[in-house]
């Protein structure tokens, strides 16, 4: 099996907020990964050296200068009653709704999700903000949550 439940995420409330509602579809396709198909995707897409954002290093395409083009503000966002992302991400993501994406936390702590899904449950997601990477199945862009309320966006090698 390469998923638990949202009940069994080290982090259920956010998932479980009546001020911020998920549909039964949207959390159908919510998927937290087991921590061992978390630490394969993990090695594979993110860091093969390090297991959390904070200790990326030389040889990691998230400590690459190269990588982050451009920076943004999402808590403003966030704390606003806009629904939508901010505008630069959206710009920045030209994914399809059924995009594949990952929201990478740690080596131990991915979720599995669709673009639509993460676009219209962003919010809980961003409860996780400490470093956290939103990557897509088979494409180069990236954005990176930082819990100061910025984010910054890129493109990976």
């Amino acid at each position: 099996m390469s998923y638990i439940s949202l009940s069994e995420h080290k982090k259920p409330w956010i998932f479980n907020r009546t001020d911020l509602p998920i549909s039964d579809d949207d959390r159908l396709a919510i998927k937290p990964m087991t921590e061992a198909r978390a630490a394969t995707l993990w090695k594979a897409l993110i860091s093969k050296q390090t297991d959390h954002p904070d200790f990326f290093r030389k040889g990691d395409w998230p400590f690459s200068i190269e990588t982050w083009k451009e920076e943004g503000e999402w808590e403003s966002v966030w704390d606003s009653d806009a629904v939508s992302l901010p505008e630069m991400i959206q710009a920045h993501l030209p994914w399809e709704a059924n995009t594949v994406v990952y929201y990478c936390n740690d080596q131990q702590s991915v979720i599995e999700t669709t673009w639509a899904t993460f676009q219209r449950c962003w919010k809980n997601f961003l409860f996780m903000d400490d470093g956290a990477l939103l990557v897509a199945k088979k494409r180069p862009e990236a954005v990176q949550f930082l819990s100061n309320g910025s984010f910054r966006i890129g493109t990976k090698p």
